[in-house]
């Protein structure tokens, strides 16, 4: 990607979508455009969001939905919403294509990520049942 970002598909609640991978992003994040897409229960947040080139956003949260990236799935995916407006921006600056959301940190732990640049890959470990 002309980013630099890792660009994956992945489904949230059964539904497919794209989202780029922010090693820097505390935690996983869906735009709030997005919210009826992914059938996603949002909740009202006095947390604010701030990222490169956008600081103090209003946010809303979203607990338990499902994930899944190629084999790998979970049912406790809690997600933070605002909006992404700024991203999908830059990103179509950078002849990028626009994101349905970011997956960070939050799942890159959870899952004991690898990310392999050079083939452009994230491996998750599976979550024993």
């Amino acid at each position: 990607m002309v980013t630099n970002h890792l660009q994956l598909e992945a489904k949230i609640n059964g539904i497919q979508g794209r989202f780029i991978l922010d090693t820097g992003a505390s935690n996983s994040c869906v735009g709030t455009n997005m919210i009826d897409h992914f059938k996603i229960d949002a909740m009202a947040s006095d947390t604010k969001a701030s990222g490169a080139g956008a600081t103090d956003m209003e946010t809303q949260q979203s607990k338990n939905n499902s994930l899944e990236m190629g084999p790998w799935k979970t049912n406790k995916f809690h997600l933070v919403l605002f909006d992404l407006i700024h991203v999908n921006t830059a990103l179509v600056q950078h002849n990028a294509k626009e994101v349905h959301g970011i997956i960070g940190a939050d799942i890159l732990q959870k899952g004991k990520a690898i990310i392999d640049y050079h083939r452009n890959v994230l491996y998750l470990k599976k979550v024993k049942k």
